[in-house]
């Protein structure tokens, strides 16, 4: 129902069928969770906390105040992670959250600006129980098999023919001009992380939950976001990515506890938004006070729920199973 006349914009982009799927997924989704013994939750859309990651754009707005004082900054929430997490802190143990979230920038077959993710903490998981998890859900909801794990090392060996974690610059960029692969003009060949992402998108994820799905587990420290690293040679991130039909579908994390090292974290972020041109995010937090507090051991997960209904439909877009993207908003 896309293809419709211009004088036709209030219908939906979503077929009736693709709507009625959606809801039964989402039926189901919640059905799974009550059977795991969660919780659901709600938390703000708006805050004065946003996430702070060197890709991830959030939309600010500002609340005016009384008598003159400046007005409050606040931000559309990319991720309901930092409140979730403010919620494990004061005594939360399995909880789950479906939410509206914002990010600047995403649209495309795969991407609107506003779109519906579900997120998950359970205390007291490591990484084995965190993809356990996650590839139940995902067989419970897809019916695809239970996924298949596979590490970063093994994927990039595999399909690239490089150990990633110990590749230079010049091996990356030699990989990835082997592969066809045409990068930004402002890529610096030390920017090892940046570099790692592109081919980890244009030679390995292709390949990935093609079969059945497929976890990809212990990332490269530079990649750890709010996952902790493992000390071993090399360090690796403990975080995990799903993939199904080489479409990146959830991303976890044996989470963070250390807010001495969320703030480096925060700071170093920071500075390559600065160096890419972007403004910072704010470094301070609620997060910070609840992990100082003491956040418990734990996994939580992020899944795309509107590309989740697009596998499951067999569409090639989330606008086939959205109400209204954002050009009908």
């Amino acid at each position: 129902m896309s293809d419709v006349a211009p004088q036709d914009d209030f219908r939906p982009t979503a077929s009736w069928a693709n709507l009625r799927l959606r809801a039964e997924l989402l039926r189901r989704l919640r059905e799974f969770f009550d059977r795991q013994g969660f919780l659901e939750v709600d938390t703000p859309i708006l805050s004065a906390d946003t996430v702070v990651d060197r890709h991830l754009d959030p939309f600010m707005t500002e609340i005016p105040q009384p008598c003159g004082r400046p007005p409050r900054q606040l931000w559309l929430q990319t991720s309901p992670e930092f409140a979730m997490k403010r919620l494990l802190a004061a005594g939360g143990e399995a909880i789950y959250q479906v939410a509206h979230v914002f990010r600047l920038g995403e649209q495309g077959l795969l991407h609107n600006p506003e779109f519906t993710l579900v997120e998950w903490y359970r205390t007291g998981d490591g990484m084995d129980e965190g993809m356990q998890l996650t590839s139940d859900l995902c067989e419970a909801l897809l019916g695809r098999g239970p996924a298949e794990r596979i590490s970063y090392r093994e994927a990039f060996q595999k399909h690239v023919g490089i150990d990633p974690h110990s590749a230079d610059g010049g091996v990356l960029v030699a990989a990835a001009k082997a592969g066809g692969i045409v990068p930004p003009a402002s890529l610096a060949e030390d920017d090892r992380d940046t570099w790692l992402e592109l081919l980890l998108t244009e030679r390995v994820q292709p390949h990935l939950g093609q079969q059945r799905p497929t976890l990809l587990y212990d990332y490269p420290a530079g990649q750890a976001a709010l996952a902790r690293i493992r000390e071993e040679e090399p360090p690796v991130a403990e975080r995990f990515e799903l993939f199904v039909a080489g479409i990146e579908l959830a991303n976890g994390y044996h989470e963070l506890l250390d807010a001495a090292e969320l703030r480096r974290r925060n700071a170093r972020v920071n500075a390559q938004r600065l160096a890419d041109g972007k403004d910072p995010l704010p470094e301070q937090s609620r997060l910070l006070a609840a992990m100082e507090a003491g956040l418990p051991n734990g996994v939580g997960v992020a899944l795309g729920f509107d590309r989740l209904v697009m596998l499951a439909a067999g569409a090639t877009s989330v606008r086939e199973v959205m109400a209204f993207p954002l050009d009908r908003a």
